[in-house]
């Protein structure tokens, strides 16, 4: 049997969103390594491919303003039923209550549509891309020697966004900003899981994370943390004043915003999981201290492989019980576990 030395919730937040899980206990479809992902699997319909081989999803591309500066952005989760099913994204109900207790937590944006990305939009807040992700392993993968996020959000950005005059919130991350050339090699004006960005065709390329959710494999992204340790990790933009969004430990609670999500600081090391989970084996066997980049095809490789985490999910958007499945929320809290020696051992 095995057994956790500790497990406690830590400070780090972030923000998730669930996009592909297999459908059957039999359906193994999201493990596998290679072709396109069948799109009965998918969560956001909106999606236009799943790259297994690349570990990327392909999503729409809306453009939008911050004072003057072009920025880019996707919409993953929206907390109107309706308007979920019409825009093909996670249907995110508890989003609503993202402003309890945080008002500033929700930007009202100016747009000449009712509904997001139907038309040209004004945001306050956006991300600086320009500093470089740093991670230097230390002797045994995690912790880390040193490191240092790389985009970080300003005072004003926060992912969720209210058109002025509705009441939906919508999930939409920003994942570049400019005119372009993009540059997705060394990330100064992306996203650093942008693999791709095609302005003609409004598309992006992101990279996905492998993971477990309620017996099933489930694919995600990942688009900012509260904590510039898990930032890096993540490879997500450092944003500290998400971690005011209500509540903390407070998965089912329907008046919250979060739900849990647990990852492990030990686990068996190796290239393919299972066996290997953890954020050891993150850093070692998925070369975190590398740049994500469809060029950097040993760092593609690897997480293709297994070198994801492997984090456990407690909710997504598609559960039979449509009770649980309204519980899903893109706002995540982290709890780290610990494995004991024997335990990591003895896989």
């Amino acid at each position: 049997m095995l057994r956790k030395t500790t497990m406690s919730v830590a400070i780090i937040f972030m923000f998730v969103s669930v996009v592909a899980a297999k459908s059957t206990a039999q359906d193994e479809t999201p493990g596998m390594t290679s072709g396109k992902l069948p799109p009965s699997h998918f969560t956001m319909k909106s999606i236009k491919e799943i790259d297994l081989s690349k570990n990327s999803a392909t999503l729409p591309l809306y453009k939008g303003k911050v004072k003057g500066t072009t920025v880019w952005y996707v919409i993953t989760d929206v907390s109107d039923e309706g308007l979920a099913r019409e825009l093909g994204v996670n249907f995110a109900p508890r989003l609503k209550n993202a402003g309890t207790g945080c008002p500033g937590c929700i930007q009202e944006v100016e747009s000449s549509e009712k509904i997001l990305g139907r038309g040209s939009v004004e945001f306050k807040g956006m991300i600086d891309f320009k500093p470089a992700r740093i991670y230097v392993p230390g002797p045994m993968g995690f912790p880390p020697m040193g490191a240092a996020p790389g985009a970080m959000g300003d005072m004003m950005y926060t992912p969720l966004v209210k058109v002025a005059g509705t009441e939906a919130v919508y999930n939409a991350p920003m994942v570049a900003s400019g005119d372009g050339p993009f540059d997705v090699k060394q990330h100064t004006n992306t996203g650093d899981r942008v693999l791709k960005i095609d302005a003609a065709k409004k598309t992006v390329d992101l990279l996905f994370i492998r993971a477990f959710s309620n017996g099933k494999d489930i694919l995600y992204l990942n688009f900012e943390a509260s904590d510039p340790g898990d930032a890096v990790i993540e490879r997500s933009a450092f944003v500290p004043g998400l971690g005011l969004l209500p509540f903390a430990g407070a998965s089912d609670d329907p008046k919250g915003t979060r739900n849990a999500i647990f990852t492990f600081a030990n686990g068996q090391l190796g290239p393919t999981s299972p066996p290997a989970q953890g954020l050891a084996h993150v850093a070692i066997d998925g070369k975190l201290s590398k740049e994500a980049t469809l060029d950097n095809e040993d760092v593609i490789e690897a997480l293709v492989q297994g070198g994801d985490s492997h984090n456990v999910l407690d909710f997504f958007p598609t559960l039979k019980d449509p009770n649980l499945a309204r519980l899903y929320s893109p706002i995540w809290d982290l709890h780290v576990g610990v494995w004991s020696p024997g335990t990591v051992e003895k896989s």
